[in-house]
């Protein structure tokens, strides 16, 4: 098959080679960005008088009746053809003829490729911001369901304090809501067009970039041919915000994993998002959450992968760029589908209440409330903390908890203690008095839903 751009070769390359060049197997996923691109430049030539309004109309033409095939999945590709844009450039001087081939005057596949991933990331990363917010609803829930609700805190995976099981889900929503941040203020550098950067130099046609950028939405231009073309920068923030994203994903589904399991019985997942065993009947699988565990390395690996494509590449375009596609791609797929995933599988989730009561009643994890009791009263803290720790010392060797230390023992250990600290160790006002700012305590959980609500309804981007 004659190439498009044959003109100085005498002879071709084998099909397995083309194959191996070739990257519409992949990039056919920029369809209806390739279209939308060509459509806007087509526009721009024709009201800047670059090509006639009969031929500009022919194409503007045929690439609509393109897009609607590409909308009903009916177009064919070729391998033969490389890409996804000289497909459609092939497919077009095929539909009317060789006027077709006028769509590519004052362009290069360098901008136009740019202009593609552009428009593909800015529209992806839109609906992940507005999935990471539906998450966050179903954080704030869940949360509101489970103020009072007291659970075991962790450092070191050892019981720390008693703390609130919402607080615990809420520490999730901000850290989506800083991952939505940095998604928002990406597409600040997203939201840039390269269209008309040609190859790498710009062209000798009087095109009107603004024009085409505002017929694409977009909201600046790159001011440098040579960077417009070589640029993927935004690619590899999008790819690391994804990892931070994927990060804390994965730490929420590690700890999703160790609450349903039979040693926590925290929870209990939905059957939609658990699986049996082939062989052992009894077994409930977090396979869900184990996978979103396992994609992380996926999610990472791309990021390292982008980052070792480009750093020894000379500008402007190479074709080792043409590897910048499929982990972006990947990406999008996978954390889209993650975030469904969790947001579902954190709604259905219920929540064993009691099993969490019972659990901060058998521990020491009020240990520090006596320690705090002690400071009050005028204790040196380091002091108090070693009077607590040989109390605990002795209660573990005599087989209790401190809440079952009588009122004697505790004034040998300090004078100090009065009645009421039976009072301070129970779990609920261990909870219910830490008040302090961002704290555990349950008006304070209050008003970090609040605080939470009011993120939430701040302007958000449109699906």
């Amino acid at each position: 098959m004659k190439k498009l751009w044959n003109g100085r070769f005498k002879d071709h390359a084998a099909g397995w080679i083309e194959e191996f060049g070739a990257s519409i197997s992949f990039d056919q996923e920029l369809v209806m960005e390739d279209l939308q691109g060509s459509l806007a430049h087509v526009e721009m030539l024709k009201e800047c008088g670059i090509i006639s309004e009969d031929d500009a109309d022919q194409i503007i033409g045929g690439l609509k009746s393109l897009k609607a095939k590409a909308e009903r999945n009916e177009l064919q590709y070729d391998v033969a053809n490389e890409d996804i844009h000289l497909n459609i450039e092939k497919m077009l001087i095929e539909t009317i003829g060789p006027v077709g081939g006028k769509v590519h005057t004052g362009r290069s596949r360098n901008d136009q490729v740019a202009t593609d991933m552009h428009l593909y990331l800015k529209k992806q990363v839109e609906a992940i911001i507005n999935e990471i917010e539906i998450f966050q609803e179903v954080l704030m829930v869940k949360a509101s369901g489970h103020i009072e609700t007291i659970a075991p805190g962790y450092t070191h995976l050892q019981r720390a304090q008693p703390i609130s099981f919402a607080h615990h889900l809420m520490a999730y929503f901000w850290m989506l809501e800083r991952d939505k941040e940095r998604y928002q203020d990406s597409l600040k550098r997203i939201d840039l067009s390269p269209l008309g950067a040609g190859a790498l130099a710009g062209t000798t046609f009087p095109i009107d970039r603004q024009m085409t950028a505002e017929k694409l939405g977009f909201s600046d231009l790159y001011q440098n041919s040579l960077d417009a073309v070589s640029d993927r920068d935004f690619i590899i923030e999008f790819l690391s915000n994804s990892s931070i994203l994927i990060m804390h994903l994965s730490r929420f589904a590690e700890e999703v994993i160790l609450w349903a399991s039979q040693e926590f019985q925290f929870i209990e997942l939905h059957d939609s998002y658990s699986t049996g065993s082939s062989i052992m009947p009894q077994k409930k699988n977090p396979d869900m959450a184990e996978l979103i565990r396992g994609k992380t390395g996926r999610v990472y690996g791309h990021l390292i992968g982008m980052l070792t494509i480009l750093k020894g590449l000379p500008l402007a375009y190479n074709k080792d760029m043409q590897e910048d596609k499929e982990g972006m791609f990947d990406t999008v797929k996978t954390i889209r589908t993650s975030l469904k995933v969790f947001t579902g599988m954190i709604d259905t989730m219920s929540v064993n209440v009691q099993r969490l009561w019972d659990t901060v009643k058998k521990d020491f994890s009020n240990a520090t409330e006596l320690a705090d009791y002690l400071a009050a009263k005028g204790i040196p803290f380091r002091e108090a903390h070693e009077i607590v720790g040989k109390l605990v010392l002795k209660c573990i060797e005599e087989g209790k908890f401190l809440s079952d230390v009588n009122l004697e023992e505790f004034k040998e250990s300090c004078p100090l203690i009065e009645e009421n600290i039976y009072d301070v160790l129970t779990p609920e006002q261990a909870v219910k008095r830490r008040n302090s700012y961002g704290g555990t305590g349950f008006e304070q959980i209050k008003l970090q839903l609040k605080q939470a609500e009011k993120a939430l309804n701040k302007e958000s981007v449109p699906q």
